[in-house]
């Protein structure tokens, strides 16, 4: 039997069609905001990878003009936040994913260049104006933050190789070190995530990749004392 127009099935998917609309908006709201922070995790990564030239490179310059753009990162994270639900991460998530594997990266990256060290996720936090964990609101999803250092080891076994091309032979010693330590750390890990363990798979290449540079480095009589 037909229900009459205007009746309770009408009201029903007049419901239904607002939320519709809520949701689409919603979601069109965070793509807008994640593609200004793609925009300028772009940039920052641009700038970082001026460090493979070989030569005219003023590191010190690079990073602070670099953790300067950090501010507008967190800007577009605190943007973030504000259009997603509270307890609803994880509903839009994927949304940020992406940008936010290869914010981290960044920002492992310019930490290293600063230091030599690994970034914390805490300090990654930090940098970008967010929480750590789940529990204190919107936050560094942990598998996010791995993936990011599991693409500075493939930068770094980039920088190893332009290092020697740069006559710094020294550097490729110090990353297979940095590497051979995070492979480490990562073979300590049980990891379900099938893209992470992949390229955890791709670590393993990477280590082996500096190693070989140190290993003709060292064969050629260039090892630093």
């Amino acid at each position: 039997m037909s229900t009459v127009s205007g009746g309770p099935s009408s009201q029903l998917f007049a419901d239904f069609q607002q939320y519709v609309t809520r949701e689409q908006n919603v979601r069109e709201e965070i793509r807008k905001t994640v593609r200004e922070l793609d925009n300028t995790s772009r940039e920052i990564l641009n700038m970082l990878q001026t460090v493979h030239q070989t030569t005219g490179v003023d590191m010190k310059n690079l990073c602070v003009k670099s953790r300067e753009k950090f501010v507008t990162i967190q800007k577009h994270y605190a943007e973030l936040q504000s259009k997603v639900p509270p307890t609803q991460y994880y509903r839009y998530h994927d949304h940020w994913r992406t940008v936010t594997q290869n914010v981290a990266f960044s920002a492992a990256f310019l930490v290293y260049l600063e230091s030599e060290k690994l970034i914390a996720r805490e300090e990654l936090a930090t940098l970008l104006g967010v929480c750590v964990g789940a529990a204190e609101g919107f936050h560094i999803d942990l598998e996010d933050f791995l993936m990011g250092l599991l693409n500075l080891a493939s930068e770094l076994a980039r920088l190893a190789v332009n290092s020697v091309t740069a006559a710094d032979y020294g550097r490729p010693f110090r990353i297979s070190g940095f590497l051979a330590e995070l492979s480490d750390g990562f073979r300590l890990l049980n990891l379900k995530n099938d893209a992470l363990r992949r390229r955890f798979d791709g670590l393993k290449y990477d280590v082996k990749k500096v190693e070989e540079v140190v290993y003709d480095i060292t064969i050629r009589g260039l090892k630093p004392s």
